[in-house]
């Protein structure tokens, strides 16, 4: 066991000028710490078998989930069932930082909304 922190976990780049790093990452659940800057937002998608919560750190995201906007500020999240369309954007400045915390993983599970 170790600590996790975005100084040593696995770090990768996403859409539009943004980072993720890999807090955890076992068969059954993936903690992933993620950064868009303003003006950056992912393609809408879905996930046919994991769920998800986002959970902002810093920064405001808009969160648009099977045609419903949330605007969540820091210290809020919001749960995504598995198989609903969803798309992650920061309207707002400064940059975005938050968690998104999947079960199973969600990566290799991903299909275009």
């Amino acid at each position: 066991m170790s600590v996790a922190s975005i100084d040593s976990a696995p770090h990768y780049l996403w859409g539009q000028r943004c980072d993720g790093w890999h807090l955890l990452a076992s068969p059954n659940l993936s903690v992933i710490q993620e950064r868009v800057p303003h003006g950056a937002s992912e393609v809408r998608h879905r996930h046919s078998r994991a769920e998800q919560f986002f959970y902002v750190l810093a920064g405001t995201a808009t969160l648009e989930v099977d045609g419903e906007i949330h605007l969540l500020g820091a210290n809020q999240g919001l749960h995504v069932p598995a198989g609903v369309p969803h798309c992650l954007s920061n309207r707002h400045p400064p940059t975005l930082e938050f968690l998104v915390i999947s079960t199973p993983p969600s990566h290799g599970d991903r299909e275009a909304a």
